[in-house]
């Protein structure tokens, strides 16, 4: 915007005239905006320091009812987005929902300048969003290299992020002037009639964002093929050729328009976009540069007072009601801090301009007086030297008179010796000694007499004009002398007065700079203790964590621990550095505020983090931890209490966080893994030496198990879960072998010129993982064999074995992982990798089935065997019993004979033999047992042995 002298806005006249301006600039006339209208509403906007009053008076305008108008709006906000306050674009963005209904409006109806109005919105809602997320850019897209470096930073992501947001705003850009070309070439129309225009007058604001953006995406792509390889940029390359090739077409055409050639110095693009596969051909690339020649000024028109009352009446007073007390307080104080910092900068442009003349006029003062010097100087020199010529001349006269008187004398004649002997006479006479011949006295005498006199009278009248010229000097060294009195009282009352200006201004400068460094001081302290209030309120929310029940399914690994913990520590030295500066000078709380940010944000994520390790942690290491995260938080709080106060602000400590941060470090480092703490160039010989060991110790699998099911007597099921295990155990085999090949062929394919252990520990996150699974399916398959000979002798389980082929299982599906990120996915070995992979799941498969249909059969048997078994045990104890019957029957029949014997004599013919024995109450006989069970004794044959 070119500002014109005497076109500032007076507070009294400035809403009138925008009003004035606003009526003039927006209207349904088909013709372009002039110029001094838009002018006056970018002055406005920065006399209010927003555009408050334009969204006032535009919200109230008929835009849905003429598509001329919403154009020229479009136009218009355009321009104050570029040009007019900053502040702009915080207005603009409250006002979003108005510009897309506007567009979304006019893009339902078939209209031209609808069509038209509804791409122009597009572009202005994707500028306002650009710029309200990167505000280092400001609208009118004018930065310098050093600060899209700053903008871009170091992060390849943001840098990718913020080339994709340009080559957005690019394409809106593109798209409005195609729709605007394509609408001309349609109507017929030429940039000379006012209906082309109309339409071609806001493309001049589209020539100027697109040489910017055109420029910034050439820097960042350069910095992206810098960052990344070439294939990975290919959309990005094929994007910014499309656009190179419309943004040139649309340059060249605008420039064979007349209508540009007097408004627009229209940049030439080059031949051919930029080879980024080239770095070095950055250095070619030039920046465009749009050039908006100086125009000369309108007429202004004469003002019109009734206009802000026809506004009012018409559209309604700005509704400024609607804003929030608070609000309008915070707008007040930001005007008056922002009309004070403007004084405050007059004050000091005045005070600078007004000593730097004062200056120049003492030196100017200094150079006269000193000019006076010297000329009073050369005076008194003159002057001497006259009174040295006077004295002169005053001992020539003297001299003349005695002359004289000695003519008179020797008119006289006096005695020839006297004569002689005077001065006048040896003159006259010459010396007697001399034999020229001399002239007559007389005639000598009247000749020394007439030169005498001439000469007395040419010295009276040198003396005369001597006398003059001597007054004359005196005269203008008095007037001299008195003249530089003069000066040297009016420099010294000069100075004075600009002294004692000088020190009243120097005393309001103070008050003013007092007054905004307190304010100053006020506004930073008040940002450092919001800063600390919500750092606070994330550090309590951490803290809690640790007591909620809901967190305890969180878990965490010990190596993210670290490297959170490692973090906060370093965030602690900023927060230490931050908090150092900020007592020094606490004008800038900017280090001391963005430190905490960073501080609370990593303090918090290890507390969290450290609580969520505890959960998969030992107990005792866990309660350690989670202490130890409760005294940080603890600490953290204090600190940020003490940040939040002016009286304790110098007793903060922030190196007190660190002991407790510390502790978590290392206690994160005492939970890691170590069987991974290998040092790099130990990694490459680590892999063969377990791919050796595991090869081994499946081969001795391999041997035991064929030993065990070679074993004879074994029942029929043992002998089927051993020749599963050794048909697994022989996949396995087979599997290692392969993943060998495998791994030898990805090492060969990737490494390159490097050796093999240089390529191990290249990839040393990948070698990890091989060498873990490896000795997992070593573990497995060795597990599997002891197992197995616990099982065929008995004193181990079947679960053991089903638990062992799942390992093997889950062992061999990490070795086919880890060999699969590395190699080709064309790779015969691969495929014979996965297969074999397939294989030993199917052998793990059938080991779990055998080792389940052997576990059911083997239950079954032995029920059965316990059932007999109780019966056989109960055969002997009844067998036991009947031993017992038996001879308490023989003790019974012996008493019975001894009785018998006693009672009754025997008989002589049969002396052996007892006689019949008396009736006797004997004893009741036990009763029968089946006649198998029955004694030789009862007539029974003997079958106390059961025959089973």
């Amino acid at each position: 915007v070119r500002l014109r002298p005497g076109g500032s806005l007076t507070s009294a006249s400035s809403v009138p005239s925008q009003a004035i301006s606003i009526s003039k600039a927006i209207n349904t006339q088909e013709a372009p905006v002039k110029e001094k209208h838009a002018r006056r509403i970018i002055l406005g906007t920065h006399h209010e320091k927003g555009a408050f009053t334009f969204w006032s008076y535009a919200i109230g305008l008929p835009l849905p009812s003429s598509a001329i108008l919403s154009w020229k709006f479009c136009h218009v906000l355009h321009k104050v987005l570029r040009d007019g306050h900053p502040n702009v674009l915080q207005d603009c963005q409250r006002h979003r929902s108005n510009i897309r209904e506007i567009g979304d409006l006019w893009g339902h109806l078939h209209d031209r300048y609808g069509q038209l109005v509804n791409v122009y919105t597009k572009l202005l809602l994707t500028k306002i969003a650009f710029h309200l997320k990167h505000p280092q850019f400001p609208a009118g897209l004018e930065v310098t290299d050093e600060v899209l470096e700053k903008t871009a930073g170091t992060d390849v992501n943001n840098i990718f992020q913020l080339t994709v947001e340009m080559f957005d705003y690019m394409d809106c850009e593109l798209r409005l002037s195609e729709s605007v070309f394509r609408q001309l070439n349609t109507a017929i129309a030429v940039s000379q009639m006012s209906s082309g225009q109309c339409r071609l007058a806001p493309l001049i604001q589209v020539i100027q964002d697109c040489s910017h953006l055109y420029h910034y995406t050439v820097k960042l792509m350069f910095k992206l093929h810098a960052c990344l390889p070439a294939d990975t940029l290919q959309g990005h390359r094929d994007r910014f050729h499309e656009q190179f090739h419309s943004l040139r077409n649309f340059f060249r055409r605008a420039s064979d328009m007349l209508y540009f050639k007097r408004l627009i110095q229209i940049p030439r693009l080059p031949e051919g976009p930029p080879n980024f596969l080239r770095a070095s051909a950055l250095a070619e690339h030039i920046k465009p540069v749009v050039v908006i020649p100086e125009e000369a000024p309108e007429d202004e028109e004469p003002p019109l007072t009734v206009v802000a009352d026809l506004f009012d009446q018409t559209f309604g007073p700005p509704n400024g009601s609607l804003k929030d007390d608070r609000d309008v307080q915070i707008e007040s104080l930001k005007r008056e801090v922002e009309m004070l910092r403007g004084e405050l900068e007059k004050i000091k442009l005045e005070a600078q301009r007004y000593v730097s003349q004062l200056k120049g006029q003492v030196n100017a003062l200094e150079a006269e007086l000193e000019e006076q010097r010297k000329q009073k100087q050369k005076a008194l020199v003159d002057n001497e030297q006259l009174r040295h010529e006077l004295a002169q001349l005053r001992a020539a006269q003297r001299e003349g008179e005695r002359n004289q008187g000695l003519l008179v004398g020797c008119s006289s004649d006096p005695a020839p010796g006297a004569r002689r002997s005077s001065p006048l006479g040896r003159a006259v006479y010459g010396d007697a000694g001399q034999g020229r011949p001399r002239a007559p006295p007389t005639c000598r005498c009247s000749q020394s007499g007439s030169e005498l006199s001439s000469r007395l009278d040419a010295l009276s009248a040198e003396k005369a004009a001597l006398s003059s010229a001597m007054r004359q000097r005196d005269a203008d060294l008095q007037a001299a002398q008195g003249l530089a009195r003069e000066k040297e009282a009016a420099l010294s009352r000069e100075q004075q007065r600009s002294a004692q200006e000088t020190a009243q201004l120097r005393g309001q400068l103070a008050d003013k700079e007092q007054e905004l460094q307190r304010r100053l001081l006020d506004e930073q302290f008040a940002v450092l203790r919001g800063t600390a209030a919500e750092a606070e309120r994330i550090l309590q929310d951490a803290v809690a964590k640790l007591d909620d029940p809901l967190h305890l399914r969180c878990t965490s690994s010990p190596d993210y621990l670290v490297s959170r913990a490692q973090a906060a520590l370093d965030a602690v030295s900023a927060l230490e550095k931050g908090h150092a500066q900020y007592l020094v000078s606490r004008s800038d709380a900017s280090a001391l505020v963005a430190a905490l940010t960073q501080f609370s944000y990593l303090a918090a994520d290890t507390i969290v983090n450290g609580s969520a390790t505890s959960h998969l942690a030992p107990t005792d290491p866990a309660d350690r931890l989670v202490d130890t995260c409760r005294e940080c938080g603890a600490r953290a709080l204090e600190l940020l209490g003490q940040l939040q106060e002016q009286q304790t602000l110098h007793q903060a400590q922030p190196s007190l966080v660190r002991r407790p941060l510390q502790g978590i470090l290392q206690l994160g480092q005492e939970l890691k893994p170590k069987s991974l703490d290998v040092r790099q160039e130990e990694l490459g010989a680590m892999v063969d030496k377990e791919m050796a060991a595991t090869a081994t110790a499946i081969e001795d699998a391999v041997r035991r198990i064929e030993v065990t099911s070679g074993v004879q007597g074994l029942l029929w099921v043992l002998q089927e879960i051993l020749n599963s295990c050794t048909d697994l155990m022989k996949a396995i085999r087979l599997l290692v072998t392969t993943s060998t090949s495998l791994q030898k062929e990805i090492v060969e394919s990737g490494r390159g010129a490097a050796t093999q252990q240089e390529f191990y520990a290249k990839n040393s996150r990948w070698t990890e993982g091989l060498i873990s699974a490896s000795k997992a399916v070593g573990w497995g398959a060795t597990q599997l064999v002891y197992s197995a000979d616990r099982v065929v002798l008995h004193t181990g389980k079947y679960e053991e074995l089903i638990v062992c082929s799942h390992e093997i299982a889950a062992s061999t599906a990490q070795l086919v992982a880890a060999s699969k990120v590395k190699a080709d996915k064309h790779s015969p070995h691969l495929s014979r990798l996965q297969e074999c992979s397939r294989a030993v799941n199917e052998m793990a498969a059938n080991v779990v089935a055998s080792s389940k249909s052997g576990q059911e059969q083997i239950e079954e048997r032995g029920a059965i065997l316990s059932g007999l078994a109780g019966l056989q045990v109960r055969v002997l104890e009844l067998e036991k019993t009947l031993e017992a019957e038996r001879v308490r029957l023989g003790e019974l029949r012996k008493q019975h004979y001894v009785l018998a014997g006693a009672v009754g004599t025997p008989s002589d013919e049969d002396p052996g033999r007892p006689s019949a024995a008396p009736h006797l109450s004997m004893p009741r006989p036990p009763p029968q047992l089946p006649p198998k069970h029955r004694g030789p004794e009862w007539g029974g044959q003997d079958q106390t042995k059961l025959d089973w």
